[in-house]
């Protein structure tokens, strides 16, 4: 049965207010992706969920107490009932519990989520299927998202096979298991006719604005816009290689690191390696990326989770 979402509802989503359902718990203040970074707390651990190069169906889990040096905690954690474990995202939730998100098939019309107490032992939960008109050719590469009061949402990739736009979804429960339908993400969709536009998009939160890394389907560089508001107008602001990445890059991942700063990671895909690249300017300057450590050829597409000492 279709759900759908009310004029008031609808319009909060479009403003850029993410809406829960009543006594839906709000997740943890600080993600993967940095959003909602309180910068008088310090990182106590990193967690990142990927999937290996000799496996898409397979989820692998690691961690790092600096963001660098990563050990196993499970990798063969979690294989979905059917389907892939593509470009899995994690969330860690003010219930306890790691929430996971990942693409299930090539041209699939839902995304996976999966949950786990302890990071080794995941439990299926549901595929999420976009509530859109009219035929969908894939859902691709979600990722979580937390506003500033830590209220979640998932951010996915659709195509109707011209490219592809990025929309945010908005949880119905407190579960987490009913979603509401996609609200396209404006100025972060195909450019022109021909255009692929823009995949893998990650939020961070800084200085009160939201910038948006993504992936450019047409020249397969990580490029840099901003937003006040979650669901835009995004307007770009560093295109091209302008941070010395190179590519092709996807799957980019942003953590805050202990001093401050903040570090990407980066899928050099087509060359089987895995690279880090750190920032202390706002995201102006970049170094030079550098291999991961242990984990460079081995896995694909991770998310990179910062966990703090507590939740607030």
């Amino acid at each position: 049965m279709a759900i759908t979402v009310g004029r008031r509802s609808a319009l909060a989503l479009l403003a850029g207010l993410p809406l829960l359902a009543a006594g839906t718990a709000r997740a943890q203040s600080v993600l993967g992706p940095g959003v909602g970074v309180d910068p008088n707390r310090t990182p106590v651990r990193y967690t990142m969920t990927a999937f290996r190069v000799d496996s898409d169906t397979t989820l692998a889990v690691y961690e790092s107490a600096d963001g660098t040096d990563f050990t196993p905690v499970a990798e063969h954690a979690y294989s979905p009932p059917t389907g892939l474990v593509r470009d899995p995202s994690v969330l860690l939730h003010t219930d306890g519990h790691y929430y996971l998100t990942y693409t299930i098939a090539g041209d699939a019309t839902a995304i996976g989520l999966a949950r786990s107490r302890d990071r080794v032992t995941w439990t299926f939960l549901t595929d999420v299927p976009m509530l859109v008109a009219g035929r969908l050719d894939g859902a691709w590469a979600p990722e979580w998202y937390a506003d500033a009061a830590g209220r979640v949402g998932i951010i996915v990739s659709l195509t109707w096979g011209h490219g592809f736009t990025p929309h945010l979804l908005i949880p119905l429960d407190a579960g987490l298991t009913t979603w509401s339908p996609p609200v396209p993400m404006l100025g972060l969709g195909p450019t022109g006719p021909g255009s692929l536009g823009h995949i893998d998009t990650t939020l961070v939160r800084l200085d009160g604005r939201l910038f948006a890394f993504v992936k450019n389907e047409d020249s397969k560089l990580i490029e840099l816009a901003v937003a006040d508001r979650p669901v835009g107008p995004y307007r770009f602001v560093a295109t091209g290689d302008w941070a010395g990445w190179g590519g092709p890059r996807e799957g980019q991942s942003i953590a805050r690191l202990p001093d401050g700063g903040h570090r990407i990671y980066l899928d050099a895909y087509t060359e089987g390696r895995y690279y880090f690249s750190d920032s202390y300017d706002g995201f102006r300057t970049w170094s030079p990326p550098a291999e991961l450590p242990g984990l460079s050829g081995v896995v694909r597409h991770g998310t990179v989770l910062t966990e703090f000492s507590s939740l607030t």
